[in-house]
Parts: C-alpha cells; structure tokens; sequence
C-alpha cells in the first residue's frame, strides 16, 4: 500500500513538471487587441504582431578529436544543434515521458525521457564564443502571426 502511495506521488511529480512547460499554442487570436510591433512580455503571438525569440546554445568537443580545429568544429556543431533544439522547445513545448520503480520503500530506478518535434526554419546566429573548451551559439528568431 505504501509503495503505491510513493509511485503516485513521483508520478504527480511528474505531471507537475509536465505542466510547467508551455501547454497551449504559442498562436492566440484576440480580434479586439490592436496591432503592436513587438511583444515583449510573454511567449504569446498574438494576431498582427511579431515576437523574437532568442537562446544560447552550448556544447563541447569530444574527446576523440583528432586536432584542435576539429574540436572547435564539433563544439560549434554542437551548440549550434543545442540552440535549434532550445527554439523548438519554447515554440512547440516539450513531451515528457517518466517512469519509476520503487523496492522497500527506496527509489530503485528512475527514468524521465522528453521529446520535441518540430521544424525550425529562419534562425540567425547572432555570436558564436569559445571559451575554456566550451562553444556558445546565441540564435534568435523572428514570428509573424502572419507566417501561421
């Protein structure tokens, strides 16, 4: 009985954390707001508007680089697919997936798999750094309600 009411806790858990990414569209239509330029406040497009967002993708080199341009190279490739995935996932959210499996009262195994699927098209990189073995891509893009 006690192992059940701990699975359905770590599983409220993890519907609570399901809920903290962006569950409605980033799409609103409001007929009776009038057209702005940019919005600057929240994660909304809203009709005849436009929103830029911007994230800093990271990554690293692996170890097995056979030269240090190659490494940079694989960093930079990195980051740069780390920032196409941090645009997919403000645009479109995130699919969470978790399991756990809890004997004598412990948490013996704990699995969370996320997901995102999603097209990106018409991101800028605006920098590119390296530092200390780390390559960041700072990537921004711009919606139209129009383009949807």
């Amino acid at each position: 009985m006690k192992s059940i009411l701990v699975i359905l806790v770590l599983l409220g858990g993890l519907l609570n954390a399901q809920n903290s990414f962006p569950s409605e569209p980033i799409i609103k239509e409001y007929a009776e707001q009038q057209p702005t330029n940019k919005q600057q406040c929240n994660d909304t497009l809203i009709e005849n508007s436009s929103m830029s967002i911007t994230v800093v993708g990271q990554g690293v080199a692996p170890s097995f680089a056979s030269s240090p341009a190659q490494a940079s190279a694989l960093a930079k490739r990195a980051a740069t697919a780390d920032a196409y995935r941090l645009i997919a996932e403000r645009i479109k959210g995130v699919k969470i997936e978790g399991k756990g499996t809890i004997k004598n009262m412990m948490v013996k195994s704990s699995i969370v798999n996320t997901q995102v699927r999603a097209l990106v098209k018409n991101a800028t990189v605006i920098e590119t750094t390296f530092k200390e073995g780390l390559c960041e891509v700072e990537m921004e893009i711009n919606l139209n309600y129009n383009d949807f």
